[in-house]
């Protein structure tokens, strides 16, 4: 098949090195615009466009999709399956009517659970025992497209976002090799979504990061695995602020006031509203990321108040 690969960040770089390998022909590439990054703010291209520069595979980068020329350019390259992973932009109906074999999507979660912009994180937050890739026709309703196939996986005890987002593209690659033979022959089966199922995964906002010590020790846990990497779980220390990388909750309770840090030796560990915290890995303003016990032995933290005063 005429391919052309549509996406930008680390996501959509396992499924465009499984479609280099195999013997569809990738004809063109988009990407979006190249970004300042780096101390320096120089110019970066996205992760997807140095693979596909590496390749020698033309690359397109239009801010938008809406003008009629860059369509147009797409509608030369006849492409005969566009497929889209994260790519950033909104295709237009018109776009999405060029391929003869239509737009296909890969999705981060078991839809129609999690449509929108963090599937990833929305479903650790949640405390999902599974999740997975759902490859889909796109249609112009948010993640709402018929569903061509779906991979399952569970979600680890102690993963974090990020651990969880490399295993999820590279189950998004597996899917769409198992999905573009069914795709090309026509042997496809869309599946309609259930509404009656959805969920939506809204985009995580930096003031989600700040702890509150009134929750629950396995409500803090998975806020802790859903913000690492980004936005990263923090508390109010002394006059500065704690990053929480790593936690976990342990099966104790407490009588101490939530926040307050335990008297023990060795262990950082945080009573709660319910329950108590492990604190594993936490990071000062400037300083590097630390095991907790490290942490430790720079300083005395017993019997202290985490999280602002009431």
């Amino acid at each position: 098949m005429r391919i052309v690969f549509a996406g930008t960040p680390e996501f959509a770089v396992p499924p465009l090195q499984m479609l280099l390998g195999t013997d569809h022909d990738i004809i063109a590439v988009y990407t979006q615009p190249d970004r300042p990054a780096g101390r320096g703010r120089k110019l970066t291209p996205s992760p997807v466009k140095q693979v596909a520069t590496a390749h020698h595979i033309p690359v397109f980068q239009p801010a938008t999709l809406k003008d009629g020329e860059d369509q147009a350019q797409l509608r030369a390259l006849e492409p005969d399956v566009l497929v889209v992973v994260a790519y950033g932009l909104i295709l237009p109906k018109a776009v999405l009517e060029i391929p003869k074999l239509g737009c296909v999507n890969i999705h981060a979660s078991l839809l129609p659970r999690w449509r929108g912009a963090a599937p990833i994180q929305r479903s650790v937050l949640a405390g999902d025992a599974e999740t997975g890739i759902t490859i889909m026709y796109i249609e112009p309703r948010l993640d709402a497209g018929p569903m061509l196939h779906k991979k399952t996986c569970r979600i680890g005890r102690l993963e974090t976002a990020g651990e969880l987002h490399d295993r999820l593209a590279r189950l998004g690659a597996e899917a769409l090799a198992e999905t573009l033979p069914d795709l090309e022959t026509g042997a496809v089966r869309p599946e309609i979504q259930d509404e009656a199922q959805v969920t939506y995964a809204a985009k995580l906002e930096k003031a989600e990061a700040a702890l509150d010590w009134t929750l629950s020790a396995p409500e803090l846990e998975r806020r802790v695995r859903a913000f690492n990497p980004w936005p990263v779980a923090e508390t109010q220390w002394r006059d500065t602020t704690l990053r929480v990388w790593l936690a976990e909750a342990l099966d104790e309770t407490t009588a101490a006031a939530p926040g307050t840090v335990l008297d023990r030796e060795r262990t950082l560990d945080v009573a709660t509203g319910q329950g108590v915290l492990r604190l594993l890995e936490v990071q000062l303003p400037g300083a590097k990321r630390v095991a907790a016990r490290d942490f430790l032995n720079a300083y005395t933290l017993k019997a202290e108040r985490l999280g602002r005063p009431a």
